[in-house]
């Protein structure tokens, strides 16, 4: 009688472990689709409320990275797992599939360059260049012209009014624009060379800037990268030149 009851209970405990495993089988656990985007650093706002949107209509989670251009080109190159890189230039995007590493590119936002001060007094002056040749001594902040393509333009706008190497004790270089404006907004320098979308938007009203129209227009250009998720890649790149995602840039003073 106690076997026959000890024999129940093991085939009972048993059937219930088959059964698990067989539901475990039928019932996976199901995983977020994701897609990695390696973004401009001048690009943040813009891109934060863009995923957002992105990812409220497709339920695709969005996972960004902020650099500049060069760092971001460097990392994958290096075989950073990104899925979509959004440059602030056309060059490195057009290396990238000229090197078999990603799809043919296309322009996603045409951006400018202004000089941002907190300091209201800072913009009296005729012109960005009277107001950074007027008798001061504070620091100017500036993107790393070789790796950020908005500090490449700062740098050719200096060398174009002939101030380039006259400041350069002034220079303060950071590693991507967002810094360059970082420094500027904390008052760690006088002034700093940023993008537009930052003067409209973290400084909007709380200081002053000159637009840099010597400064050539920065195209900036995209590219899927060919990959773990190419197809989430190429959806999401089409909303980012999507209506709707044009009225945003539009909202960030982005062409």
């Amino acid at each position: 009688m106690i076997m026959t009851g000890l024999s129940y209970i093991i085939r009972r405990n048993a059937l219930l472990y088959i059964l698990s495993i067989q539901l475990c089988i039928a019932i996976p656990a199901v995983a977020q689709e994701k897609v990695g985007v390696a973004v401009a650093a001048n690009y943040i706002q813009v891109f934060k409320e863009l995923a957002a949107l992105y990812e409220a209509k497709t339920g695709i989670k969005v996972e960004a990275a902020f650099a500049s251009s060069g760092i971001l080109y460097s990392q994958i190159v290096n075989g950073a797992p990104y899925d979509l890189f959004l440059s602030a230039d056309e060059d490195r995007p057009g290396r990238l599939y000229a090197e078999g590493r990603a799809e043919k590119p296309f322009v996603y936002a045409q951006g400018t360059l202004v000089l941002w001060s907190a300091d209201k007094n800072f913009c009296q002056a005729d012109g960005w260049r009277q107001s950074l040749q007027r008798k001061r001594n504070g620091k100017i902040a500036i993107a790393n012209p070789l790796t950020a393509p908005y500090g490449m333009a700062a740098k050719s706008a200096l060398n174009d009014a002939r101030l380039w190497e006259a400041l350069q004790s002034r220079l303060v270089f950071a590693q991507d624009i967002a810094q360059s404006f970082q420094y500027a907004f904390t008052g760690a320098t006088e002034a700093g060379f940023c993008s537009f979308s930052s003067a409209i938007g973290e400084g909007n009203g709380k200081g002053c800037y000159y637009l840099v129209r010597e400064a050539r227009p920065i195209t900036q250009s995209a590219c899927v990268l060919k990959g773990r998720n190419a197809k989430a890649a190429s959806t999401l790149a089409k909303f980012i030149i999507s209506p709707d995602a044009d009225r945003l840039k539009e909202k960030y003073g982005y062409k």
